[in-house]
């Protein structure tokens, strides 16, 4: 068995920094005016800090003289951040309620470039943890030192993910342009990148022009030297561009332009996607973005199902074969576990907004029920007339979609029921009501009435645990 007095070694340790006597090294750290002159230990900084070693050795390799007192120049660093690394290098210790956040973020600095790697891991942590505000304040600053750094991954981590989800507000905060390219990369190569493919195209030929400045905007005027030269520049961002996600008339407006940027197969595949709705995508087809869908009931995978079943895609259709298809956001309008479950919050929320999609989680169950109102809810009326109203029921079992179920509208006259006691009802098909207006649905059932097929094999009734309903947006509108 052994005993650690660790508390009273770190503070033999100071001590001995805070002595005048027995020192070797002088380090000199600031620049003018602000410069202090340090005095430490050979052993404990070439035991802390292997870039201290580094910096020693090479300073007694040149004066070839051990007896004299070895002195090494900090000049990156500020002297009071210097006294909180020595401190932590000595005692282990490292104060930082004393501390400003710009200071604290100073010290990450100095502990990179010093390559204190505990310090350096500590300090990331704990700045996401506790100050995220304050990077995001500071996002051109924090983002630039990470990404100078191999040793600084997760503040890289916490940058790009900013980036991805907030990029109107980097916008704000960053000049794009100047991104360095393994940053520009990081960002492409996001599924979840919240921007529309045709501002990410933009963006990309604008960071490569500014790369090139003798080039002007217009391709129409550009040489076959001037599109290899920005082909060149752009040749690792090319690939990572969802070219398949853009409309027609973007890609024939702000793509088809730079053609020569592409390689000749890849524009034939894309030209002949976008002239034949029956043409598949070329093998190295990038799927849609992600983007984000802030639900509690459904996954990324049945919100392209349902999107296909909007669109009226089948298993046949080039974009069922290229996987998850998402042209819409899901703009998050009501969830019933957050908001309520009585007709008047739902009809306060939802009503006059133009195609909804509503997810119904049947209580103790993996069923979910749901249906899509191409128009808009409205109590003045007691039906809603939708040609291209349709109800549908699935199971989600450990994120496996299973017994998917889809049903038209067939009675276009009654496609939506309106009455002021109905939360989002298709006919009589599937109707979630309450007693009143504003009491929870107590009355729910599915029935076969003026859709082509029943969703659910029984009539009994249902509880719900949990409903959203859902606007959905097209991402290129």
């Amino acid at each position: 068995m052994s005993t650690q007095f660790f508390e009273n070694l770190s503070r033999n340790y100071i001590k001995i920094l805070e002595d005048s006597e027995y020192y070797d090294v002088t380090i000199e750290v600031g620049k003018d005016p602000n410069i202090k002159i340090f005095r430490a230990h050979m052993n404990i900084l070439c035991h802390r800090s292997p870039y201290l070693r580094r910096a020693l050795a090479s300073n007694n390799k040149k004066n070839n003289n051990s007896g004299n007192l070895s002195h090494i120049k900090l000049p990156n660093i500020l002297p009071e951040i210097f006294q909180i690394i020595l401190k932590y290098i000595y005692g282990g210790i490292l104060s930082l309620n004393e501390q400003n956040t710009s200071d604290i973020f100073k010290v990450l600095v100095a502990a990179d470039e010093l390559l204190l790697n505990e310090l350096v891991d500590y300090l990331q942590t704990y700045l996401i943890d506790n100050k995220a505000n304050w990077i995001e304040q500071h996002f051109e600053l924090a983002h630039r030192i990470s990404f100078q750094s191999n040793n600084l991954l997760r503040l890289q981590k916490f940058c790009t993910n900013f980036m991805a989800e907030s990029p109107d507000k980097v916008f704000e905060l960053l000049d794009f342009t100047s991104l360095p390219e393994k940053s520009l990369i990081s960002l492409l190569q996001r599924d979840d990148l919240q921007m529309k493919e045709i501002e990410v195209w933009e963006h990309v030929l604008k960071w490569g022009l500014t790369k090139n400045p003798t080039l002007v905007s217009y391709p129409s005027t550009w040489t076959d030297d001037d599109f290899k030269t920005m082909e060149n520049t752009l040749r690792c961002c090319l690939p990572l561009i969802r070219f398949y996600s853009l409309s027609s008339k973007d890609f024939l407006e702000k793509v088809h332009p730079y053609k020569k940027l592409l390689k000749p197969q890849l524009y034939e595949d894309l030209l002949k996607y976008y002239l034949d709705f029956k043409s598949e995508p070329s093998n190295d087809y990038l799927p849609p973005r992600r983007g984000k869908l802030d639900s509690k009931i459904v996954n990324i995978k049945i919100a392209s199902l349902v999107s296909k079943w909007i669109d009226k895609i089948n298993e046949n259709c080039k974009c069922a074969l290229s996987g998850l298809y998402l042209p819409y956001e899901f703009k998050l309008l009501l969830r019933g576990s957050s908001d309520g479950f009585s007709p008047s919050i739902f009809h306060s929320l939802c009503e006059y907004k133009f195609k909804t999609v509503t997810f119904i989680k049947i209580k103790g169950t993996d069923e979910i029920l749901g249906g899509y109102n191409p128009i808009i809810w409205e109590t003045t009326k007691n039906w809603g007339e939708a040609k291209d109203s349709f109800i549908f029921s699935l199971k989600n079992k450990k994120n496996i979609i299973e017994d998917e179920k889809i049903s038209y509208v067939k009675e276009v006259d009654s496609a939506l029921n309106y009455g002021k006691n109905y939360g989002p009802s298709f006919g009589k098909d599937l109707v979630i009501y309450g007693s009143s207006d504003t009491k929870d649905y107590d009355d729910n059932v599915c029935k076969l009435v003026y859709y082509e097929k029943k969703i659910r094999d029984t009539e009994n009734k249902f509880s719900i645990e949990d409903y959203e309903v859902f606007q959905i947006i097209n991402k290129n509108d």
